[in-house]
């Protein structure tokens, strides 16, 4: 499966620590934890031995992690280290859990389940210092991973789903815009919208500027910009990111990654606007049937507003994505 090849978030990094996290990913559950130097290690979570949980054990002092069923310790490699029943026995190297790897980026852990070429994905706004950065999430939602990306790329929802905020229903029309393809997925251009309130600055309504572009199979990023004099902030800009953990074909954990030109609001003042629009988002996305993403153009209707949606099925079909799609 390709997606395992991929690299996913999976938890925040401030949430990993020296006690065992439980995460999930591509139906497969994980244990996260920090090794003796503060790295972040990922296993299989089940144990070798007899299939307890390991997320339910501890971190020892070492940084190890012992199994709470007979506390056979395993370092960051997977290694089985000691077997207290046994407390001469040397494990061999068959005595091992699987290991996975991690990185971290974007305030968040990272894991590939299968060795892959496939980088990160990228985020242009995280090197830039006149940009804040912060995360706001995650959500649990009852969708798949595509079905959240095509949302996210959506400008024709705007007025009905974030009336009063991103969107009106007097101002519906979507100008053309311009899609084009690229090697992590689509790039479109020259997205306008009328916006009531366009961002936590707003002091009248305005004509934003949208770009958007799929970094990953289930990664995208925004930028926008409001017509100058329609915000408290002069030069306000901001880029967003979406970041998305498949955990099974139907359920998905996201965060946004927000760079703002704002270093003086308090964290949560910034995060309580995107969580107002997600949160407006999110019942809709979990009511969407099927709740996987039809790949096939001719399951749904679509119209010329729609082509970002529809460059995006394309891709992932050429790319043999299969989690999260019918």
């Amino acid at each position: 499966m390709v997606e395992s090849t991929l690299w996913h978030p999976v938890a925040l990094a401030g949430d990993v620590g020296n006690s065992p996290l439980a995460v999930q990913l591509l139906e497969q559950p994980l244990v996260l934890w920090r090794d003796g130097l503060g790295v972040v290690q990922a296993l299989a979570d089940r144990c070798p031995h007899r299939g307890a949980r390991l997320s339910l054990g501890r971190v020892t002092v070492q940084g190890r992690l012992e199994c709470p069923y007979h506390g056979w310790q395993f370092d960051g490699s997977g290694q089985c280290t000691h077997v207290p029943a046994l407390p001469a026995f040397v494990p061999p190297a068959t005595h091992c859990a699987r290991r996975h790897e991690t990185c971290e980026a974007h305030g968040l852990v990272w894991v590939r389940l299968a060795p892959g070429s496939a980088a990160l994905p990228p985020f242009a706004a995280e090197e830039d210092v006149r940009l804040r950065k912060l995360n706001c999430g995650p959500y649990d939602v009852a969708a798949s991973a595509p079905r959240i990306i095509e949302n996210f790329l959506d400008m024709a929802h705007f007025g009905f789903v974030h009336e009063g905020w991103l969107g009106s229903r007097e101002a519906t029309a979507i100008e053309d815009y311009r899609v084009e393809p690229t090697a992590t997925g689509l790039l479109a251009t020259g997205c306008k919208a009328w916006q009531p309130q366009s961002n936590l600055h707003s002091t009248a309504a305005a004509q934003v500027e949208y770009t958007y572009e799929v970094t990953a199979p289930y990664a995208a990023v925004l930028t926008k910009v409001p017509e100058a004099g329609t915000t408290a902030v002069d030069g306000w800009r901001e880029s967003i990111a979406l970041f998305i953990c498949p955990i099974t074909p139907v359920r998905s954990r996201v965060w946004f990654r927000l760079a703002v030109a704002d270093f003086d609001s308090p964290d949560e003042k910034l995060q309580a606007f995107q969580h107002t629009i997600f949160t407006q988002d999110q019942p809709v996305l979990e009511s969407q049937m099927p709740q996987c993403l039809p790949l096939d153009l001719r399951a749904e209707l679509h119209t010329a507003a729609d082509k970002a949606s529809s460059a995006y099925r394309r891709f992932l079909r050429q790319s043999g994505i299969t989690f999260g799609v019918c």
